[in-house]
This record gives structure tokens, C-alpha cells and sequence, in this order.
């Protein structure tokens, strides 16, 4: 969505494929960083987005066997926005699409799933898609795989894909949210069991990490055995876990990180998780992604706009810009995985916080680390773009 946006409002004719008739789809990423509200301010619709319903946090800090620890602190950053943005990423995503819907070269398909590639000469030259009136044809100059860790595209394009390994998977929930509830934990950690919980105004967004492919074990127990490990890991919301009565209430997510070698091939070129999966430790991926996007539009716009077919070294240009964060984002994630995560769900005693976040605790310059790494980046995008249009153009001057 991004970067159908980016293009149409430097005068390229995009259209975005969206195979459900809607964005309304809980369980998603739904921490803004200050990457992206950055990105946002440049555009200058930064202060549109942020009259939107949300919430804010500029420090994190875990319960670790019962001891309280502070691990990050954004206050520093030298961005506009020192704070994470928690919304709904389907009020993100209508966002973008009325932003978008202002350029008459943006189009969005709503409830068409691309389905096949169109080659010719050795190279793509457009995608096959299905609707509800059937299946449809559309020649372009790219094709862009932005379809997630279980890419459509990325798997017809016959891309290999690497595999990193993830311990664990995350099952995501809601939970009832009350007034005198802790606000600073961001996670909390046993024995054998964490748990995140994000702030949604009312209600608690809560990601309970398992171990990988345990989820059919556990439902086997019934979901009081849920119930039970929720309350005995975050005891504040003891009184409540009750409501969590039936297992349509809880989503799996099945955790992958992982990376092609290469992201494109003449035609086609994928981002953001089609191109690497990423761990929802940090909360991260749809950062990374639409860093990809930025820099996706800002080496491909002008030659798009002036009729011309990107060439291989155009989309090399652009994967090896963003290789290189995604290589270390995903060095980052995994080294939380081995070190933390992987012995945490093979049942390593927490006794007390370790000695890396006892340090985050002890010494608040230290915290200024993970709040740049997971607040800002690696290698972060500005856009570059033009606006072909000069003044956002309002709706009533587009005939469609």
C-alpha cells in the first residue's frame, strides 16, 4: 500500500491488489515506529495520522520474575515522533488508501488475489488476478510481490527461500482491559511462558508465546490450561482470562524468519516479507517493510513515470540497499531467539532478570541501544519522491 502510494503520487499509474473486500482483520502488526511516523511527517501527514485513535509508549519495560526492569527508552531518538504508535493496522491501511485515492493514479483493487504471472521474452510482464466476477488479466512494467511470509508471488517466481529457524510461535488474543491495570509492562516472563501485552485503549493485545508447534498439544488441554498459564504469568489479569472461553478467540501465528538471495528476477521484484519473514520480536516487521517500500519508490519512480521497464540493475540497486538492514535486523532477532526465547520455552529457570536487562536497568544510557535499533533501524529510508501533483489534489477534483 505504500508503495502504491508513493508511485501514484509521483505520477505512476499503480494499482494495489487486496484479495479481501476489506482491511478489518485483527491479529496484525499494529506498532507504528518512529521510522515510519517519520516517514509520515515528510509526507507531511503526520499530524492527520495521529488524529486517529491510538495510544503511545516511549519506554518498555518487562516483569521478570516478578522484578520489574526497564529495557528501552525513545525519548532520545532524534525524530520527530520519540514514541511507538499503537493502532489498529486496518486504520493504518484506510490511511493509506484515502491518501492514495487523492492521485488519480492509484488504484486499488479491493477483494482480487493476484494468482499467476504473465511472462514474455523471459521476463514478467504482468499478473493474472481473481475477483468476484472472475479471473483478469494486467499487463505492467512490475510486478511487486509485497503479499507476505506466505507469498503467492515469491512461490510462482520459484525463488528460493532461507530459512532461519524461529522457536516458538505466538498465539494472539484480546483481553479485557481495566482502569487500575499496569501500563508500563510490556512483557511479562516465567519459567517457560512470556507474554506481551499491548495497549489498545480498552482491552489488552495479548501475544502468549509457545513453543514451535505446540499449539495442538495445548489446545488438547482445553483452553482452561490457557487460561491458567495467562493468570499464572500476568497476575493482574487473573480476574479476567475467564473471557477467553472458547479457542475462536485465540489466533496462531506461526513464526518464520527468513530471507530470499535473491528478491527478483526481470519483471518482478518482491518486498518486505515476501522477500524476509521477520520474528515478532520487536515488533519490527511492518517497519522494515515499509522502509523496503520507500526505498522501492524512490529508485524506481522516475524511470517508471517515464515509460521505462526497470532493469535488473534497478532491482539489485534496491535489494542491495535493503539487504543489509534486513540482514542485521534478522541477526538481532535471532540472537534474542537462541539466547532467550529458545531456552525460555525449553523450560530454563527464571530466577531472576538476566544479566543484559539488570544492565538496560541499571544504566538508562544503555536503553538508548534497543530504542534506535527497534525504534529507527537500520539504514532508515527518506522519501524522495516528488509529488507530481504539487498540493495533495482534493477528492472532488478527481473524475474517476
Amino acid at each position: 500500500m505504500m508503495l502504491g502510494v508513493l508511485l501514484a503520487r509521483a505520477g505512476v499509474d499503480a494499482i494495489v491488489l487486496e484479495k479481501y473486500p476489506d482491511f478489518y482483520r485483527d491479529f496484525r502488526g499494529d506498532t507504528v515506529h518512529p521510522s515510519t511516523l517519520e516517514l509520515l511527517y515528510e509526507l507531511g501527514w503526520l499530524d492527520d495520522f495521529l488524529a486517529l485513535p491510538h495510544n503511545e509508549f516511549q519506554t518498555a519495560s518487562a516483569m521478570i520474575a516478578g522484578e520489574p526492569v526497564r529495557v528501552a527508552d525513545l525519548r532520545y531518538l532524534r525524530t520527530h515522533c520519540k514514541f511507538v504508535a499503537l493502532m489498529p493496522q486496518w486504520d493504518f491501511l484506510n490511511f493509506l488508501a484515502e491518501r492514495g485515492r487523492r492521485y488519480p493514479t492509484f488504484h486499488l483493487m479491493m477483494s482480487t488475489q493476484g494468482a499467476g504471472l504473465i511472462e514474455a521474452q523471459d521476463r514478467v510482464s504482468g499478473a493474472r488476478a481473481t475477483n468476484t466476477v472472475g479471473e483478469i488479466e494486467i499487463a505492467a512494467k512490475l510486478v511487486v510481490g509485497a503479499d507476505g511470509r506466505h507469498s503467492t508471488i515469491r512461490a510462482l517466481a520459484g525463488f528460493e527461500v532461507d530459512d532461519l529457524g524461529a522457536p516458538m510461535d505466538v498465539l494472539w488474543m484480546r483481553i479485557p482491559k481495566h482502569p487500575d491495570d499496569p501500563t508500563r509492562q510490556l512483557g511479562w516472563v516465567r519459567t517457560g511462558h512470556m507474554v506481551i501485552l499491548l495497549d489498545r485503549g480498552d482491552y489488552w493485545q495479548c501475544a502468549y508465546l509457545i513453543p514451535k508447534g505446540s499449539f495442538a498439544q495445548l489446545r488438547a488441554k482445553g483452553i482452561d490450561a490457557l487460561q491458567q498459564e495467562l493468570a499464572q504469568t500476568v497476575p493482574p489479569l487473573r480476574d479476567r482470562v475467564s473471557e477467553l472461553d472458547d479457542w475462536s478467540k485465540v489466533a496462531m501465528l506461526d513464526v518464520r524468519v527468513d530471507r530470499l538471495e535473491r528478491w527478483h528476477r526481470p519483471g518482478l521484484l518482491c518486498i518486505g516479507d515476501a522477500a524476509h519473514a521477520m520474528s515478532p520480536i520487536g515488533g519490527i516487521g511492518i517497519n522494515l517493510a515499509i522502509q523496503d517500500a520507500v526505498a522501492t519508490a524512490n529508485v524506481l519512480a522516475a524511470p517508471l513515470r517515464a515509460g521505462a521497464v526497470p532493469t535488473e540493475a534497478d532491482l539489485q540497486r534496491i535489494q542491495d540497499r535493503r539487504m543489509f538492514p534486513t540482514k542485521v535486523t534478522q541477526a538481532f532477532q535471532t540472537f534474542v531467539q537462541d539466547r532467550a526465547i529458545d531456552p525460555l520455552m525449553q523450560g530454563a529457570p527464571v530466577t531472576s532478570p538476566p544479566l543484559l536487562a539488570r544492565l538496560f536497568d541499571e544504566f538508562p544510557l544503555l536503553r538508548r541501544l534497543p530504542a534506535r535499533l527497534i525504534g529507527i533501524g537500520v539504514r532508515p529510508e527518506h522519501v524522495h519522491t516528488p509529488d507530481a501533483f504539487g498540493p495533495a489534489p482534493s477528492r472532488a477534483s478527481i473524475s474517476r
